[in-house]
């Protein structure tokens, strides 16, 4: 027996070790960014979206990682992904420039991990019943968490002091540990044969996510607005057809990509809604926080790690630790309860950005942010799950991840965006109260000081700033920044809010009675 439960708790390890380095990819890299800018001679905005593009890749091909558990068995799945994945990571490693790190991160780590996420729930589903089964949810949804908060201090503590292409080694480490346990995992005889694909819907799902992240992403390009309605119109016109289609091949008695009968489910429609919501919020605050910390406060990576620890062992604990309350409150009450947390935390860190800021002083904000996020993570991931019958567990499964990874995409992308056109509008804002405008436009000054922004941590002043207005600029930058700070915020509660209200179409007596049909 005893052999028996270290099998059986090891498929839960490795199934975790597998979502770590899955979900660190990103957060390790955000504040590797100045990094990254110096050593690839690139942008932000173009690291931006690379990690934009790194989530749609796994968005887009979730369902089809998910389907083809059905076609080779779900064992067979997870190495060909984890192969994959080594072989991305190995790249990325070596980049020399932004292509190279687009192919190795964000493609072909993109694809590994849309075959690798889908299989490691059903495995869990698999191998565990009952409370056991909500308590490896729970440690699957905490390692996620933690994964996306304990990301910022690894890549801090590597880019600092080694350099970010240790991140990536690191992972390749992993990589071959949970190659050598695989023995461990069961593999699921497969029920459908290739032919059985849906090769158009997986075009058609790609291309309905790809034209709605890109839409968001070229809003901070002004020569493209007039394409923005036209792209994402298009993106949501192909989800439209996809959605169709999968109804209209169940109709006709075909294997869809994926069983969108399981929308009608209110617990699981709600639950992808929820999931959506909080990768939406963790993606863009630990994007915009390393980047105001670096340009702003002129932190290092690994500060900034440390200063974000905090919200990590939140978020951790109350992951797993809120995961056996459900015994003592209906899941939707601990959700309603971790977002009104989480809001508050957002709530109090709105007004405290400024030049002037010590970075410590976001900690309790993020803490309590961290606390919210936690209690919500602990409870969705089981609920939505479990809402699902046997038969449509790997159709569950690419749909909750795809959601996940699409909320990951769109936070990146909504949050930076809102960022970024608060900074501009506050640097017009300010120079049209300030004494500059003298012999140029506003767009001209607000140009120069987007630069002088920029370059805030190095000391640097553009030229055609005169020395007796330094000053005066360094006013406006500090008050624009801040003032990005709170919109971007502002932002992050109103989606929270908007995941709160998701959270109350979940029953009361969801993840109490079983499953709803």
């Amino acid at each position: 027996m005893a052999g028996d439960d270290r099998a059986k708790w090891g498929v839960l390890t490795i199934i975790c070790m597998a979502i770590f380095i899955m979900v660190i990819d990103t957060t390790i890299m955000n504040v590797s960014i100045s990094a990254l800018v110096v050593d690839l001679d690139t942008s932000v905005p173009e690291i931006q979206a690379v990690i934009a593009i790194y989530a749609l890749v796994m968005a887009s091909f979730m369902l089809i990682g998910g389907k083809l558990q059905d076609v080779m068995g779900r064992k067979k799945v997870f190495l060909v992904g984890l192969a994959l994945y080594g072989v991305g990571t190995f790249t990325a490693s070596i980049s020399q420039d932004i292509i190279t790190l687009l192919v190795g991160w964000s493609i072909l780590e993109g694809l590994g991990a849309a075959l690798m996420l889908p299989a490691t729930t059903t495995f869990i589903t698999a191998t565990y019943e009952g409370a056991e089964r909500a308590f490896a949810f729970g440690m699957w949804g905490g390692v996620g968490a933690a994964g996306m908060a304990f990301g910022p201090i690894i890549g801090g503590y590597l880019t600092a002091f080694y350099s970010w292409r240790w991140a990536f080694r690191l992972e390749l480490v992993v990589v071959i540990v949970v190659l050598l346990f695989s023995y461990l995992l069961t593999e699921a005889k497969p029920t459908a044969a290739w032919r059985d694909l849906d090769i158009a819907g997986t075009l058609l799902s790609f291309g309905g996510l790809g034209s709605i992240v890109l839409g968001i992403l070229i809003v901070r390009v002004p020569e493209l607005w007039g394409a923005i309605p036209l792209i994402i119109g298009a993106g949501v016109l192909l989800l439209l057809v996809f959605y169709l289609r999968q109804r209209h091949r169940q109709e006709r008695g075909e294997m869809p990509l994926t069983d969108v009968g399981l929308f009608k489910n209110r617990i699981f429609t709600a639950g992808n809604a929820v999931s959506i919501v909080l990768s939406i919020t963790i993606a863009g605050f630990l994007f915009i926080i390393p980047i105001f910390l670096q340009s702003v406060t002129d932190i290092d990576a690994f500060s900034t790690g440390l200063t974000l620890l905090p919200m990590s062992i939140a978020v951790f604990v109350f992951s797993v630790m809120a995961a056996r309350l459900s015994a003592l409150a209906a899941p939707r009450t601990l959700i309603f309860l971790g977002f009104v947390v989480a809001i508050l935390g957002s709530v109090m860190l709105r007004g405290i950005f400024s030049a002037a800021m010590a970075p410590g002083e976001i900690v309790l904000g993020s803490m309590i942010f961290g606390i919210g996020l936690g209690i919500v993570f602990s409870q969705v991931t089981n609920l939505t799950l479990s809402s699902a019958s046997k038969e449509q567990e790997s159709d569950a499964s690419g749909i909750l991840n795809t959601s996940k990874q699409m909320g990951t995409s769109l936070g990146t992308a909504i949050i930076g965006v809102v960022l970024l056109f608060s900074i501009i509008s506050g640097l017009v804002t300010g120079i049209a109260g300030s004494t500059f405008g003298q012999g140029a436009s506003e767009e001209q000054i607000a140009d120069e000081l987007m630069k002088w922004a920029e370059k805030m941590k190095r000391g640097e002043t553009p030229p055609d700033i005169p020395e007796d207005r330094v000053s005066e600029a360094d006013a406006i930058v500090d008050a624009a920044v801040s003032g990005a700070m709170r919109s971007s915020f502002d932002a992050i509660s109103v989606i929270l809010v908007l995941g709160l209200i998701a959270g109350l179409f979940i029953p009361s007596s969801a993840g109490r009675e079983g499953k709803e049909t």
